[in-house]
């Protein structure tokens, strides 16, 4: 088990932490210029977190549905789940261009973008809006393949899109001055070549699957109907993730330019632990998908246990490493003694955080893989009602600390609720 679990895990860690990869240098770009441009990228990179994180169901979804059809043995429900999948993103990621300019202004309020930060973050928005098709797509290609248990596409495709990304911001941004818009035209590229290569793949693999659809049973009422009550309890789980976010966000910019910019920087430092214990995540939604599909209770049991063994293994070294070099990380982000200074005080909340949210990270997988939906959507809620009345109580007394205590009370909930729901629906 250990070794399915590393096998899965490690192409997952690896292509996850070239995510957080590529925001570090999107942020380290612009680091370089001023307090400003590291607030706009972080603003208009929560934009699309607040946007994409929400379709991120469409990844998850197809995961759960497609491992247990997998456990099964049916080509025929592995089929119509990525036709399904890939027909939602479709029409998905039209309505994303079709409603930009409502979404850039809602989100822009929700994200109390200032008048001075708002012409940057608009050019980025308009931008990198454009990539939305290739970018849902993808999400529902890569679940399909953690379905699969096949983690080596997702990393082939994930490293090559952030190495692209990488390199295009970069020349855009070095060499042609491009500043925010640089940023924004390297994602943009970036994804449509990662969907070019996915879609590659897919065919070069799994072209029987492909030749399997059926346009009947892709329509088929009560299929659809099951897709999508999973992908919307999914949908509303996110949102509420992705509004405690903004709302962080929110509140960190009704703090002044220097904080809002401390905090784009150390919410780096969460990202890169994040995708790091997701590759567990992500292991154990294939795993534990699969044997609940084969109605192996035993093995499925010895998946959750032995992903959360590893998870908190990482989850310290994690904690480790920003209570032992995180000044030195900070100088990655910015060469601003100001930005540095302002933000060391806070890296305290940073070693708590591994440790902390490390179970609620394992728990999704769980979850995700049973299609537990509605338990991860009611768990999410009441987390939800925490972080407010957290933040609530603490802020005005404390400022960012209060905001960050929040957030850390938030995941701590999060974990909590979804281990008493467990044991309630195990």
């Amino acid at each position: 088990m250990n070794r399915e679990i590393l096998r899965l895990a490690i192409p997952n860690i690896i292509s996850n932490i070239s995510v957080p990869l590529l925001s570090t240098v999107d942020t380290a770009l612009m680091g370089r210029l001023s307090e400003t441009h590291i607030g706009a990228v972080g603003l208009g990179a929560m934009i699309f977190n607040l946007v994409y994180w929400n379709f991120g169901f469409l990844r998850m979804g197809t995961t759960g549905i497609t491992a247990q059809a997998f456990g099964e043995n049916n080509s025929t429900k592995i089929s119509d789940t990525l036709a399904r999948a890939l027909l939602l993103a479709f029409l998905l990621g039209v309505c994303l261009l079709l409603f930009q300019v409502p979404i850039a202004k809602a989100t822009s309020y929700l994200l109390n973008v200032t008048e001075i930060q708002s012409p940057l973050v608009a050019e980025y928005f308009q931008i990198r809006i454009w990539a939305a098709p290739a970018t849902i797509s993808l999400f529902a290609l890569m679940g399909w393949f953690f379905g699969m248990q096949n983690a080596l596409f997702p990393l082939a495709i994930t490293i090559f899109i952030n190495v692209t990304n990488i390199v295009f911001s970069y020349v855009m941004v070095r060499h042609f001055q491009m500043d925010v818009a640089g940023v924004a035209w390297g994602t943009l590229i970036a994804q449509y070549m990662g969907l070019l290569l996915a879609l590659t793949l897919l065919f070069a693999k799994y072209r029987d699957q492909c030749r399997n659809w059926s346009r009947k049973r892709l329509l088929e009422l009560s299929a659809m109907r099951q897709f999508l009550s999973i992908n919307r309890d999914i949908f509303i789980r996110t949102f509420c993730l992705t509004f405690t976010f903004a709302f962080f966000y929110n509140r960190s910019s009704s703090q002044g330019e220097m904080i809002l910019a401390v905090n784009v920087i150390l919410l780096q430092f969460v990202n890169w632990m994040s995708y790091g214990i997701d590759g567990f995540a992500f292991a154990s939604e294939s795993l534990v998908g699969k044997y609940k599909g084969a109605k192996d209770d035993r093995q499925l049991q010895r998946a959750i246990k032995l992903s959360f063994v590893w998870g908190m293994a990482f989850a310290i070294v994690y904690s480790l490493s920003y209570a032992l070099f995180g000044l030195e990380m900070l100088q990655i982000f910015t060469d601003k003694p100001a930005v540095i200074l302002a933000a060391s005080p806070f890296l305290f909340w940073l070693i708590l955080y591994p440790i902390i949210s490390t179970p609620c990270y394992i728990w999704d997988g769980v979850f995700i893989g049973i299609t537990a939906s509605k338990a991860m959507r009611e768990t999410m809620l009441l987390s939800l009602i925490v972080f407010l009345i957290s933040y609530y109580f603490l802020a005005d007394q404390f400022g960012n600390n209060g905001l960050w205590a929040a957030l850390l009370l938030f995941m701590a909930a999060r974990g909590i609720f979804q281990w008493i729901w467990y044991r309630k629906i195990a």
